[in-house]
């Protein structure tokens, strides 16, 4: 944190990740109130992931061939234009759900609720470039290596910070000042991010190993990479399978309103796992994961299947709140773990690829494990598609356990395996 650059970096993706888990809050609440459909809660999650899948291997290519802040820049700009046209359509959302009675459900839909899907999938298309160039921009604002595993886990704690402040302003604003001006706060938070981001001196590339590859081979390298190498390829996938079927977040405006019967409960609920994550993750900071680091990790997803089970049976506000903390505090080991893992043992010159593999793996799971989860709400029950999402998590964990060796005998030591 004395280096300059990485302090800017990690400013504004504080900044960054405040704002846009407001703005998550808030969209999710205003579709919830204007359709009352689980369903609708995942098609959110659908409506981002699609274009961030859809460009996340060429993004990767262009953040190993570009240098890494002539992409960060204009993506938090494409972030912030969508940011300003959701405050501007927030005054008619805001009459549309005064008038929500005298309208039908297609007039509804035509005019209010696909207008946000729409502005979604814009910023979609913006994460993916986003995801990749930021991954592969931070390693080169530290002197050496020797600083990685720290920086790795402070971005980290600062992220998890980030999005336990995120959602309980968001809910708050909601609740006392009004859509209109949550939107206007995220607005004013990703502006000032983005000037940090301008504020950090560019980097050169770093030099590329072997041959000079063809598009269609570097796009796709990233993914042989990672499936030649079993001990990255079990961490991800854990991780993934783990946030696709584990995932309640999406679904928690219903739980607040209509299974707990505390509607003003939802920002509280919302943040219970970041807190748990950035308490998880500042002890990692002061007592890394050396010793049994893979059983450590394959403990703590199949945790968080078990919490998840417990939430969904829950009728008590207090006693949800401490099962969604404990899915931070497990999620908290896995993600550090992973991401270790991952700037670990992939090339400095291929880290923008391999990072976009890793947001189709991870990043864009989350959204996908959105709209499984209100799909799933939708054909077997809300509560009933939670417990079975939690169970599916604890039974990937035991088939990882039983296939990557590698995986279940990591230590994290230096160079080990």
């Amino acid at each position: 944190m004395r280096l300059p650059d990485f302090r800017r970096y990690v400013t504004a993706r504080a900044l960054f990740s405040i704002a846009t888990q407001i703005q998550g809050v808030v969209v999710a609440w205003q579709i919830f109130k204007l359709t009352n459909d689980p369903l609708a809660l995942g098609l959110i999650g659908l409506a981002e992931a699609i274009p961030s899948i859809t460009v996340s291997l060429y993004a990767g290519h262009v953040a190993d061939s570009v240098r890494r802040k002539r992409i960060v820049v204009p993506a938090v700009l494409v972030l912030v234009l969508c940011a300003f046209t959701l405050w501007w359509l927030a005054h008619p959302l805001q009459e549309a759900l005064l008038e929500r009675g005298r309208l039908n459900l297609r007039a509804l839909h035509a005019t209010v609720v696909w207008p946000l899907y729409l502005v979604i999938f814009v910023s979609g298309i913006a994460r993916g470039f986003l995801s990749p160039a930021l991954f592969a921009f931070m390693p080169q604002l530290l002197p050496d290596r020797t600083h990685l595993p720290n920086a790795i886990t402070w971005s980290s704690t600062t992220w998890q910070a980030s999005a336990v402040l995120g959602p309980a302003v968001g809910g708050l604003l909601i609740t006392y000042l009004g859509i209109e001006f949550a939107y206007g706060v995220d607005s004013v938070m990703e502006v000032l991010a983005l000037l940090f981001f301008v504020s950090i001196a560019s980097r050169e590339l770093p030099p590329i190993e072997g041959e000079r590859l063809g598009l269609a081979e570097s796009i796709t390298s990233g993914i042989k990479f990672i499936f030649s190498n079993q001990l990255v390829l079990a961490a991800l996938s854990l991780d993934m399978f783990a946030v696709l079927f584990g995932g309640a977040v999406a679904l928690l405006p219903f739980f607040a309103a209509n299974v707990l019967h505390s509607p003003g409960s939802f920002g509280s609920l919302r943040a219970a796992p970041a807190v748990g994550s950035v308490l998880m993750a500042i002890f990692l900071t002061f007592s890394p994961l050396k010793k049994g680091a893979g059983r450590k990790m394959l403990w703590a997803v199949a945790g968080f299947g078990a919490a998840t089970v417990a939430f969904a049976l829950s009728r008590n506000i207090y006693l949800s709140f401490f099962l969604l903390f404990l899915t931070g505090v497990f999620d908290a080991v896995s993600v550090i773990v992973r991401s270790t893992l991952v700037h670990t043992y992939t090339p400095e010159y291929m880290k923008g690829r391999v990072s976009a593999v890793n947001s189709i793996f991870i990043g864009s799971s989350n959204e996908i494990g959105s709209f499984e989860s209100g799909a799933a709400a939708k054909a077997m029950g809300t509560v009933p598609s939670v417990v079975f999402g939690g169970l599916m998590t604890m039974g990937i964990v035991a088939f990882t356990a039983w296939r990557a060796d590698q995986l279940r005998k990591l230590e994290m030591g230096a160079g080990s395996k």
